[in-house]
């Protein structure tokens, strides 16, 4: 191997060096790059948008996972009696367990959308464009059960948190203790069934929404990227449309997570949607806190899908400029 090394520099001719790498290395670390900044950008966009939102995805959870009648000035009531007993910061209890999930949760479905993108786009011919309306639908919802299916058992953790008192649960590491002494391990996947089933249209949706108004966008303006403000619209749109579709399914789910704390022993999705609609009624009961939802989650989306652009943009620029490694 030595003498082949030697041979091979006796062959260059003065002035000519060996190449540093081959052009498949250097592909290699501009995928590596490229996945890296996806999780990067995609776990701040979850941690900036969630935390923006705490407050109010707390009092739908609580609601959602009650029989009591739903309405803004009842969320309202809630919030405000939560400050005056607990103080402030109680508004954000179970952020931390969000925190634990939604910041693996978003740095992968952001990076998965971005990889199945480019496997989307070079199998169907669209390598570094806009895909058709079909493959773009597929990504977003692939990206989100990607991310669903691996984080699961601490969206599980958070909704306990956020619905029971602090006595109950000390911390995230609790929670899951005295769930697998007292209910079983099984139990950190229950309502794992309606989040699979939730977030196909949901994640689908969002992310093909969004995509398809930066497309038309671009095509109308002439201007490749949106500015901050439209991105935000674009991402409260797709959040809206996601949202509404598949929130049934998130109202079954949080019953689910939560029977071992509320008294209930539901076990299927149709069980539990039937029960709901039996002692609730379909509105109030399937699409109870759906107007606090269409607050909430345009204002989270729009967050997301922005921080997440925005992020991506600097740190190319930051490469570019020779601060980031090569």
């Amino acid at each position: 191997m030595g003498s082949g090394v030697q041979e091979q520099r006796a062959s260059l001719t003065q002035g000519e060096v060996l190449p540093l790498a081959s052009s498949s290395q250097s592909e290699g670390l501009k995928q590596t790059r490229s996945i890296l900044n996806s999780l990067f950008s995609g776990a701040l966009a979850g941690a900036v948008a969630k935390t923006a939102v705490a407050p109010l995805d707390r009092t739908k959870i609580i609601f959602q996972v009650s029989s009591d009648r739903f309405s803004a000035k009842e969320a309202y009531r809630l919030i405000y009696r939560t400050y005056l007993k607990n103080g402030f910061f109680s508004l954000w209890r179970g952020n931390s367990a969000t925190m634990v999930r939604v910041i693996p949760y978003a740095a992968i479905q952001f990076c998965a959308h971005e990889q199945y993108k480019g496997m989307l786009g070079g199998y169907y011919g669209f390598q570094g464009k806009v895909l058709p309306p079909v493959p773009r639908l597929l990504a977003g919802s692939m990206a989100g059960t990607t991310a669903a299916m691996l984080t699961y058992p601490l969206d599980m953790v958070r909704a306990r948190m956020a619905v029971t008192p602090k006595e109950m649960y000390s911390n995230i590491l609790h929670v899951f203790v005295r769930i697998s002494r007292e209910e079983g391990l099984k139990t950190l996947y229950r309502g794992f069934a309606p989040t699979m089933l939730g977030v196909i249209p949901y994640a689908g949706l969002s992310f093909f929404t969004y995509e398809t108004l930066k497309k038309y966008h671009a095509e109308s303006s002439g201007r490749s990227q949106p500015y901050s403000y439209e991105r935000l619209a674009f991402g409260a749109c797709a959040g809206l449309l996601g949202q509404s579709a598949s929130y049934p399914l998130d109202v079954v789910r949080r019953r689910m997570q939560t029977a071992g704390v509320t008294g209930h022993t539901y076990s299927t999705i149709l069980g539990t949607m039937k029960e709901i609609v039996l002692e609730e009624g379909v509105i109030r009961g399937l699409y109870k806190g759906l107007s606090m939802n269409w607050v909430k989650g345009p204002i989270a989306v729009g967050i997301s899908f922005t921080t997440f652009d925005v992020t991506q943009i600097l740190l190319r620029k930051l490469h570019q400029m020779g601060y980031t490694g090569r």
